[in-house]
């Protein structure tokens, strides 16, 4: 897989994908008990924006840096959700060498886990995942998560679910997240994981990250997923949908817009969802705008 992230990080994709994780990290946070938290394909965990990588398309402005460009009121009067994801961003930046550093969702996701948790970060390609380990150590020295508590892997993120679920805790959070350089291949094997998941845990959170390339291909891809995955009579899962996109949706431009489907989305997520996402979209997708956004 030749498929670099810091390319593409900070993007809008980026943004919208963190600010989303971030919200179902404290969505599950509000009960005491721990729950597992599994990134199957969590790259290396912190990048840098100076980097020769990031500077080629600087894809970043339309995104984090959009976000942290807003000060004063108007920072202010942001949802809560957008206002924390930039102050991790804003907090990670303030440490030594780190000027120029946007978080990925590892390092995002030990700045909300709690003592009682456990995380497992798992990355395929071994150079990302040495840089993972690095920034990893680094941020665990801030975070609630003990060492204990904190497993990464260089494997297939797929295959080891098998692995970390069910958990002891009875309750997670996974994230799939793949490079969708192979799309159908992509979009098949996030369904295929999804009903591994489900079948193993019914009632696990699932977060599947998806691109906005050609919206009928998604569309199709949405509908059909509920049929691919197993019929608990007991807990039926729940799905949520939530898009945002800078371009039309059929665009054949690259990246239109970026999707999240949410399986047994957590109690209020939705409603809190339909608040900050349109001015999320404001804020990626200035007038004259070519884009929108939906929750459903």
């Amino acid at each position: 897989m030749k498929y670099r992230h810091a390319f593409h990080a900070g993007n809008f994709a980026d943004v919208h994908k963190h600010v989303t994780l971030l919200a179902l990290l404290g969505a599950l946070a509000r009960k005491d008990k721990g729950f597992l938290f599994v990134d199957t394909h969590a790259g290396r965990g912190c990048y840098d924006l100076a980097s020769a990588d990031a500077r080629k398309g600087e894809e970043f402005r339309g995104g984090v840096e959009r976000l942290l460009g807003v000060g004063g009121s108007d920072a202010r009067a942001l949802p809560e959700e957008l206002q924390d994801y930039a102050h991790l961003v804003r907090a990670l930046r303030n440490q030594p060498h780190a000027r120029h550093a946007c978080p990925g969702s590892p390092w995002l996701a030990l700045q909300r886990l709690r003592a009682q948790d456990r995380a497992v970060l798992i990355e395929t390609q071994q150079s990302e995942h040495v840089a993972l380990r690095e920034a990893m150590r680094d941020a665990v020295r801030n975070s609630a998560v003990t060492a204990n508590h904190l497993v990464l892997e260089c494997a297939d993120g797929y295959a080891r679910l098998k692995h970390w679920l069910p958990n002891v805790e009875r309750r997670a959070l996974v994230l799939i997240d793949p490079p969708y350089e192979d799309t159908r291949g992509d979009f098949s094997a996030a369904a295929n994981a999804t009903a591994e998941i489900l079948k193993r845990l019914p009632t696990a959170v699932i977060a599947i990250w998806y691109p906005i390339k050609d919206g009928r291909d998604t569309d199709q891809w949405l509908a059909s997923l509920p049929s691919r995955l197993p019929q608990d009579a007991a807990h039926p899962p729940q799905f949520l949908q939530s898009e945002v996109w800078i371009h039309p949706r059929d665009t054949r431009v690259g990246l239109n817009g970026s999707g999240i489907v949410i399986v047994n989305p957590p109690w209020q997520i939705a409603e809190r969802m339909q608040h900050w996402l349109p001015a999320l979209h404001a804020l990626l997708d200035p007038a004259p705008a070519r884009g929108g956004w939906r929750v459903r």
